[in-house]
């Protein structure tokens, strides 16, 4: 954004932003968001957080009809099923007028009520900001106020963010989460409405947010992103600390948390040996294995005086593939360590993500064809241990059902995309649980910030 953009931008009253990696569709800049199109009723501009399941069906049906897509993006499916909605000419989806441009609620009720999967979807129109959140409730979606300058006589500006921590870097105030399966109407005339236009479900949030995915100084799905990766890291230390052990070493900056929380636990020393460069991206979402290799490289370097002729323990929030965790063990060795123990705040992943977390083809998941104990040799550490899920599940509470722990159990709450499941046979060694929870069911702001 230049300077002349931003002062363009200066003289309007609402925006839409986006900084979501893609999910779904190729890496390319076509499938940037946020898209606009111009309806009858004007100009729509629409930016999505998550996945929809049935998107390619869709888009087959939409295509026989005539449709002409411009990208390969899921959300555009939303745009054209709200440019054929016969809704805007029917009534409104609860009782109350939502002002000169109710037939494009109408139109995104109607069209978001065929798609299936996640999505916190923000749409701008003329003179009106509207945000839904699906029936489960995967993504979070937040609302946040900010008060307009002492003695403007201005109303105060509505503000929507996936977390909480965008609301605080702009001053907003935290006002509530969009329930799931909620439609909220920001309009000039009539304030801030909202509706439940959709079948009620049970909840099922992104359990990985409050492992990986969201900032930690965010509250998401009402709980503290840092003191859930806290906790895990205590449980973590209770159940599987190295006996010996000479220092607890975090990977950075998503294990810093949980690394705090097993030395508290354990009481072994916490030390920041690995040294992040934050002009490196994450890696785990590169789209290259080489890219992501070579972004290790970048990315980590170790201070070899805390590591040379220790017992280390090693903290990350999770392992994909187990490229970036064997390149790590490496980095320790080289460094002088005696023993690198490798310790995991969240149980194996053996599941692909389908509702907006980019993790791999299930083939492609180290915990999916590997045991635990051949993961550890493969990744080049002396010991592997991974938080139990029951364990995880406990730190949720009475909550825990309604959090979707896909990627771990196997269990999704919404089926995946036909034959998504079904292109690779797991590790002969695999638990047997984990096949049957797999297969029963086989036939993901970081964050966007929508001022």
């Amino acid at each position: 954004f230049t300077p002349e953009v931003v002062a363009r931008m200066e003289a309007g009253v609402a925006a839409v932003g986006h900084v979501r990696y893609s999910t779904h569709g190729a890496k390319s800049v076509r499938n940037v968001q946020p898209f606009t199109v111009r309806f009858r009723e004007g100009m729509v501009a629409v930016a999505h957080n998550g996945n929809l399941t049935n998107a390619d069906a869709l888009r087959a049906e939409l295509e026989l009809r005539g449709s002409i897509f411009n990208t390969d993006s899921d959300t555009e499916v939303v745009l054209h099923l709200m440019a054929t909605s016969l809704g805007g000419a029917g009534q409104d989806p609860a009782s109350g007028s939502y002002g000169v441009n109710s037939s494009i609620v109408r139109r995104a009720a109607d069209a978001l009520s065929r798609v299936q999967g996640a999505y916190s979807i923000t749409l701008l129109v003329k003179d009106q900001l509207i945000a839904v959140r699906d029936p489960f409730g995967f993504r979070p979606l937040v609302m946040g106020r900010v008060p307009p300058p002492p003695g403007s006589g201005a109303k105060d500006a509505i503000v929507f963010a996936s977390e909480t921590c965008a609301l605080d870097m702009i001053g907003a105030e935290f006002v509530r989460e969009v329930e799931p399966g909620e439609l909220v109407v920001v309009d000039e005339a009539t304030g801030v409405t909202s509706c439940f236009p959709f079948p009620l479900q049970s909840r099922k949030a992104c359990v990985f947010e409050h492992v990986y995915f969201a900032r930690p100084q965010s509250t998401v799905f009402g709980r503290s992103v840092y003191m859930s990766r806290y906790r895990f890291g205590e449980l973590l230390a209770k159940q599987h600390c190295p006996p010996n052990a000479d220092v607890v070493i975090p990977v950075p900056d998503s294990g810093v948390p949980a690394a705090l929380g097993f030395a508290a636990a354990s009481s072994v020393p916490f030390q920041q040996a690995i040294i992040r460069s934050h002009y490196v991206g994450r890696t785990f979402i590169q789209p290259t294995q080489e890219i992501r290799d070579a972004s290790v490289k970048l990315k980590l370097a170790t201070v070899t005086d805390i590591v040379r002729n220790k017992s280390v323990v090693i903290i990350d929030d999770s392992i994909v593939r187990g490229t970036t965790s064997k390149k790590i063990v490496r980095m320790l060795r080289d460094a002088g360590a005696r023993e690198v123990h490798v310790r995991i705040a969240c149980p194996p992943i053996i599941g692909s993500c389908f509702y907006g977390v980019d993790t791999p083809n299930r083939s492609e998941l180290v915990s999916y064809r590997m045991t635990t104990e051949e993961t550890a040799a493969y990744i080049e550490a002396d010991s592997l241990a991974f938080l139990d899920l029951p364990e995880l599940q406990g730190v949720l509470g009475e909550e825990a059902h309604s959090y979707c722990d896909a990627c771990f159990s196997g269990n999704y709450p919404v089926p995946p995309p036909p034959g998504s499941l079904s292109a690779s046979a797991p590790h002969k060694s695999l638990k047997p649980r984990a096949v049957e929870a797999v297969d029963s069911n086989g036939d993901e702001n970081r964050g966007e910030i929508y001022p």
